[in-house]
Formats: structure tokens, sequence, C-alpha cells
């Protein structure tokens, strides 16, 4: 599926020479990537050609002659719906073609050299591990370093993640994005403005009967084990009074097998909890908290006058959804329990699945640019 590519703002600049070219700012879900001449990508884009061919998206045309503002406007456009239809090929995105010139575009632009280096990943209990990385690592491989340092069997690797975190005060947690698997860890903790920021390992798929394929592997064990006792205690989970002194019961004699068990029957067990936002459904000015996951968004809503309402959407009924500014983390969680359901359709019926794919594919609108240009100009 496409990822969260957006170029909102471009900068005219001038080189040694006192030539003038065009700097654009790629943004990944909402957090400044690279900035990267149209030259680079035009290079980029015929040596992606030379190895997939013509099953690439269009590429922007050069211009012989100086651009007005409307041709600027419409290529910055072109080059950001590039971006985003490149990505939908999952043999693009793991191609060295694709990865060496973003691992490169993204280190320059923060003027960060490769070298040896510490890095802190944080686990669902809030402690941490040391690992040694490259700063050219990217968060695929960063996740080896980390699952092969507490012993996470290597096939399992698929469900977990990196994420960025945010610590915030009186315990609270905020999780603020999920790292691109060709993305460079330690560059975009350094480069982000989000401030007591910290890369976490959680796991990552939405659908809560998938650790059952977790539970043979002590280290994966450990780990649902450690997130599901920190969903609860920070209320993501809702057990209910009986469910909580069962559990704790469990706890207390260490007993992970059957917390988890118990812990799966808990409302919202395995969800992601966003942020509390507003809304203007049911009424304009209401307040929002979004949890998601088995397959549904679950809205926790307060409305003006104080009063609550919980208000549930199945996926199944979603047809499509728009991308705005601060939503790239719930489009993300989406694309993930798509994917799931496909997997478990593939299971089913083989033939089903690819009639389905490019519907999938196209299920959001990726309509970001002006948002994030909005935001970053108020």
């Amino acid at each position: 599926m496409k990822m969260h590519f957006c170029i909102p703002v471009s900068q005219q600049r001038s080189d040694a020479l006192g030539g003038r070219y065009v700097l654009y700012s790629v943004y990944l879900d909402g957090f400044l990537f690279c900035r990267v001449r149209y030259s680079q990508l035009h290079d980029w884009n015929e040596q992606l050609r030379r190895v997939f061919g013509n099953c690439l998206p269009p590429f922007p045309p050069k211009y012989y002659l100086a651009m007005t503002t409307a041709m600027a406007d419409e290529r910055r456009n072109q080059l950001e719906q590039y971006l985003q239809n490149v990505t939908m090929d999952p043999n693009v995105l793991r191609s060295d073609v694709f990865v060496e010139f973003l691992k490169l575009a993204q280190l320059n632009t923060f003027d960060i050299t490769t070298k040896k280096a510490y890095l802190d990943i944080f686990l669902p209990n809030e402690e941490s591990i040391k690992i040694e990385i490259i700063t050219s690592d990217t968060a695929e491989r960063v996740l080896e370093v980390a699952s092969h340092k507490i012993g996470l069997c290597r096939e399992l690797l698929g469900y977990f993640g990196l994420f960025l975190i945010e610590f915030g005060k009186e315990g609270k947690l905020s999780v603020v994005k999920k790292f691109a698997d060709f993305e460079l860890p330690y560059v975009s903790l350094g480069s982000s403005e989000v401030e007591n920021c910290k890369v976490g390992l959680r796991k990552w798929y939405m659908d809560p009967s998938l650790d059952s394929m977790l539970m043979d592997c002590r280290a994966a064990l450990d780990l649902l084990y450690m997130q599901a006792i920190q969903d609860i205690e920070k209320e993501w989970a809702k057990p209910t009074q009986a469910q909580r002194q069962k559990l704790a019961a469990f706890q207390e004699e260490d007993n992970q097998t059957k917390f988890l068990e118990l812990a799966r029957e808990v409302q919202h067990y395995g969800y992601l909890q966003l942020d509390p936002c507003t809304c203007d459904y049911p009424e304009p000015g209401s307040g929002a908290v979004l949890s998601v996951g088995n397959n549904e968004i679950s809205c926790c809503i307060t409305l003006p006058d104080s009063q609550t309402q919980d208000v549930i959407f199945q996926m199944s009924r979603v047809k499509c959804w728009q991308v705005t500014f601060l939503a790239f983390l719930l489009s993300s969680c989406l694309k993930k329990m798509i994917s799931e359901k496909m997997v478990k359709l593939a299971a089913k019926n083989p033939e089903m699945v690819s009639a389905l794919i490019c519907v999938y594919f196209s299920l959001y609108v990726p309509t970001i640019s002006q948002q994030l240009e909005t935001n970053l100009h108020s």
C-alpha cells in the first residue's frame, strides 16, 4: 500500500556556480525525512527503471525553460504522487536501489556521518537495552540487532516493530509513529522535534489472535506479557474488576501464559490507543479517544456538555479514508488491519485475494500536503 510520503514545501536555492535549483522537503508520516533536488530524484528513478522496467509510475518530465509558479507547484505535486505510488510495489520497497538512495538522502539532510553508535531500545516494561549499531542502519536492521540481544526468534521479527514513543509527565506514554523498515532510527530520533522521545520495541499486529503464533518463544512471550501489563496500567486495555483481580493473581504467580489467556478477553486488549483529539461527530467540538485493533475503531466521545458516548466503526464497513495532518498513525493501523485480513483470506481462497489486492491498495486517499503545509506555516 502507499506510504505516507508528502512534499508540502520547496525552496529556491543557489548552487556554487550561481545557478538556481529547487530543494524539496520530503516528509514521511508527518516528519521531515529528507531534502532532495529534482535531479537526484530523476537519477534515482532512472536507476529504479533499470531494475524494474516500465512497471514504475510515471516520473515528472524535465523542464528546459524557466518554470512558472504554477509549473513549480505542479511538479511538486507530481513528485509527491510519484513517491506515494512507487511504494505500492513491495519489491521496490525491499530493493537495494530504493533503500540505499533514501538512506543517503536522510543522512545527508541531517549531516550525519556513517559511524558506530549506541542506541537505547525501550521495552514495554519501560526498561531499555543498549545496542551497538551503525548510524546508517535501517529500522529493519536495528530490529534484528535488538531482537538478537533479547533472544527473540528471527522468524518472529515480522510480528514486532520499532516505534517513536513520547514519554510524558506522570507516566503518560504516546506512540508517535512506527518507523518504516527503510528509515534510519538513529537519524529520525535525533531530528525529531517531539520532546522526550525514545525508540521503543512493541508488537506490530492488530489481530489479538496472532498471539498464538508467538507463545512458544520465551522472548516473544516476555514481550507480550510486558506489553499487556503496560497497556492495562496505562488504561489502554480495560479489564473489569473481576478480570483485574484474576490478572493480579496470575501476575503475582508470574504465570504469563494464564495472564495472557485472560488478557485476550479484556476490552481493547492489543489495541493501540491514540492521543486525544477533537471531532465533529456527533457534534462539533466533541472530544474523542480512539482505540484501534481487532478490525475496528473504537471511539470514546465526550460531547460538549460532558456526556460520553461510545461509537464503534467496523473495518468491514470502511470504504476509504483520507489522510490528514497527525492522522498518519491511525492510517498505518488501518492498513495493518487490512493486510492481516488479506493474509487470512489468502489462507482460505488465494484467488479471491488476488482480485482484492488492487482494491485494498487504493482504499485510502492521501491528501496530505495541503494539510501539512497549513500546519507548517501556521
